[in-house]
């Protein structure tokens, strides 16, 4: 099983992606993840990212297609993957769409306020990546990694105003992708407020109809 998943910053995809890659036994993509690895290895192309992503911009089409086209050639791909964090814009979609078939593009929609609040509580693990929400999915130790033990930290892009950006941001390059799946008639759209155990319910039954 191939498959993507958009939506705005905070609906919840990386949340999403854990639980489907768990229940369909594939690979997870992160393009997020990959690139903040980059910058953390100070590599060149890290180098050329840390800056744009600091500021809530997006990298651009060529390193990131250059990024998951390898990816996607590695052994645990064989079996399926989901990507989380690409497409984000038309232009690298039709890219996608020459290396791959997609099975299905699952879309987590939620309204710009409730995403904004949930990306400014938003918390991360700088050893082990793990991520929290203050919201609805505290560290059991307040500010402690549950996983490693590690002090929590907030990314330099989830404050408000980079927040702001982000989703702006979203609105202007990633949401055409919404009509372009739409019209490839892979695109499934699920509730982005509902609680995250019934969204996980909702797309695995979207997924497997």
């Amino acid at each position: 099983m191939k498959l993507v998943l958009i939506g705005a910053p905070a609906a919840g995809k990386g949340t999403q992606a854990a639980r489907l890659v768990k229940h369909y036994g594939i690979a997870h993509i992160s393009t997020g993840d990959m690139l903040r690895e980059e910058v953390a290895k100070g590599t060149e192309l890290g180098n050329q990212a840390k800056s744009i992503m600091a500021a809530g911009g997006l990298v651009s089409d060529e390193l990131i297609i250059a990024i998951v086209q390898e990816r996607i050639k590695k052994d645990d791909c064989a079996k399926g993957f989901i990507l989380d964090g690409f497409p984000r814009t038309v232009v690298q979609a039709e890219k996608l769409e020459e290396m791959v078939k997609l099975d299905k593009v699952v879309y987590i929609n939620a309204p710009d306020e409730v995403m904004l609040e949930r990306l400014t509580a938003r918390q991360t693990c700088p050893k082990c990546g793990a991520t929290y929400n203050k919201m609805f999915l505290p560290s059991k130790v307040e500010g402690i990694c549950d996983v490693c033990g590690e002090k929590l930290t907030q990314r330099k892009d989830d404050t408000v105003e980079a927040g702001k950006k982000r989703i702006q941001t979203f609105h202007e390059q990633s949401e055409p992708l919404v009509g372009f799946y739409e019209k490839e008639g892979i695109l499934f759209e699920v509730d982005g407020t509902m609680p995250i155990d019934e969204i996980t319910k909702a797309i695995i039954a979207g997924l497997d109809a």
